[in-house]
């Protein structure tokens, strides 16, 4: 007779089924009392944690690549061509990676 190795034994599917019956009967808690509990952490001792949110917004000027700069391709940096190590298959390393 041909046996089906792919299927669940019957001890073990039972054993799974109690213990999914085990979970849902347990009082878990939701979501929302979770946060509140966490909220309350926070405030350990009446001293309040830092974590304000500051609305900032950053401006950095993008400056195009020179003609006499290269971006790695080991770290991505933009180097001066002096710092050139090798170019192999149109990819340049400088000399910090190629160390």
């Amino acid at each position: 007779m041909a046996s089906d190795y792919d299927e669940v034994r019957p001890e073990v599917k039972e054993s799974q089924e109690r213990s999914l019956e085990a979970l849902r009967t347990e009082n878990t808690p939701d979501a929302h009392s979770v946060a509140r509990e966490l909220d309350e952490a926070d405030t350990v001792d009446g001293i309040e944690l830092p974590g304000d949110f500051i609305a900032e917004e950053l401006v950095v000027e993008v400056v195009p690549q020179k003609e006499d700069e290269f971006t790695c391709s080991s770290c991505f940096l933009v180097r001066h061509r002096s710092q050139l190590a090798r170019e192999r298959d149109g990819h340049a390393y400088c000399i910090e990676c190629e160390g």
